[in-house]
């Protein structure tokens, strides 16, 4: 799955020439991690010039992940740390410990890539600047996000709010335990999608190897999958086509392989949502565009932290504050309690909020904010070479790189 190759060498003194992004912020696809070495035989199967080539990469992170999710999971169910069967209205106590193994299965199978590919953890979209900022802004404005669309059904009688259902001494408590699980999941779905994967694809796609994942993705769903909201992610496939069809035929491969990778990683994840009892083609259309802003956090900030916060935050406010169904699942201990009214397409019925056609107004409205806030920020200037970030002598990581690319090759100069 790693197409790239090394241009001759006109086209190199070309791309030498060439001017480079406008601001520090222009993400671009990870590169080479030495001079390039003549591969012959069968190792230039398994290594390209960027190490390990994506695929093969892609395959041992799937091995080595289910291998953990299983013995992790069984030692935990040995334990009596989670419930034999999956439970209807589930407490923030069997979140934490339902989502801590896969946590951990990601945390270990990450380690062994990265090991593998002589990379680091944070090499995976969580170095770039300002991350406890980019984080916390992000667990802020998900809430936020998620209160407009909250409001917005209320203001049209699509959803109808209860009084408080806890007491005083409960109230902090469930927040807390609520926060850690839902920090979980932000951590393993946006460490799977927008830090591994959104990562190493990037760093091994083109156009066609995209069109054949999103085929065989959706050509999965046809056979296999039956309701659940499939045309979502088929929409999702869909949106993707022509704009990675236009970057595919200007021939900007460099800047192409990101936005790439996002279409089939955002793809993905409104296909893993398919397998929620409660979904509908809104809540899954809404799964893969929201996947797609997170995508787009990563260009604007540099990193993923901001998505991991969004997608906590958003979590939280949807589950325990406003109490509400998510993906058709009601949980217990939540602060106030909401009850979905009227026509499906507008309350979400028993998805929730994520099933209302308001959803998409909301996310639209999420990447707007986004762009406006952290985009002309990225105008600023680098780190200097020989900085606390970047010590002298040090090669910059392949995320700076791809953040600050002429820092970088200043720097490796």
């Amino acid at each position: 799955m790693e197409p790239e190759t090394q241009p001759p060498a006109d086209s190199a003194q070309q791309s030498a020439a060439a001017p480079g992004p406008s601001e520090p912020g222009d993400y671009l696809p990870p590169g080479p991690l030495g001079p390039p070495q003549p591969y012959r035989g069968l190792r230039w199967i398994f290594v390209g010039d960027q190490g390990l080539r994506a695929g093969w990469s892609v395959l041992l992170f799937s091995f080595v992940f289910t291998v953990f999710l299983i013995a992790v999971g069984s030692a935990f169910s040995q334990a009596h740390l989670i419930p034999q069967k999956r439970p209807t209205v589930p407490t923030a106590v069997d979140g934490i410990f339902s989502e801590l193994i896969p946590f951990l299965a990601l945390l270990a199978a990450a380690a062994i890539v990265a090991r593998v590919e002589r990379r680091r953890l944070l090499d995976f979209n969580l170095r770039g600047p300002r991350r406890p900022l980019h984080f916390f802004s992000g667990l802020l404005i998900g809430f936020l996000a998620l209160s407009a669309l909250i409001g917005a059904l209320a203001w049209g009688h699509w959803l109808r709010l209860g009084p408080l259902s806890l007491s005083a001494s409960q109230l902090f408590r469930y927040a807390l335990l609520w926060g850690c699980a839902f920090l979980l999941v932000g951590c393993v779905e946006e460490g799977t999608f927008r830090c591994y994967l959104q990562y190493t694809l990037t760093r091994g796609i083109n156009f066609w190897w995209a069109l054949g994942l999103n085929a065989a993705i959706c050509l999965d769903l046809v056979v296999r999958a039956k309701g659940n909201g499939v045309w979502g992610d088929y929409a999702i496939a869909l949106l993707g086509l022509f704009p990675c069809l236009v970057l595919h035929q200007r021939a900007a491969a460099r800047s192409a392989a990101f936005w790439q990778a996002a279409w089939v990683t955002s793809t993905l994840f409104g296909f893993l949502h398919t397998g929620n009892g409660g979904e509908n083609w809104v809540g899954i259309f809404a799964a893969g565009a929201i996947g797609f802003v997170f995508c787009v956090s990563i260009w604007a900030t540099g990193s993923a932290w901001w998505a991991i916060g969004c997608h906590a935050g958003w979590d939280w406010g949807e589950t325990y504050f406003y109490g509400t169904a998510d993906s058709g699942l009601m949980a217990r201990g939540h602060l106030f309690a909401a009850t979905p009214v009227g026509n499906v397409l507008w309350s979400g019925g028993k998805d929730g909020p994520e099933g209302s056609l308001l959803v998409i107004a909301v996310i639209l409205l999420l990447l707007v904010v986004l762009l406006t806030l952290y985009r002309r920020k990225n105008t600023l200037a680098p780190p200097a070479p020989n900085s606390p970030a970047w010590p002298a002598g040090a090669a910059p990581s392949l995320s700076e790189q791809q953040t600050f690319p002429a820092q970088s090759q200043a720097n490796q100069a």
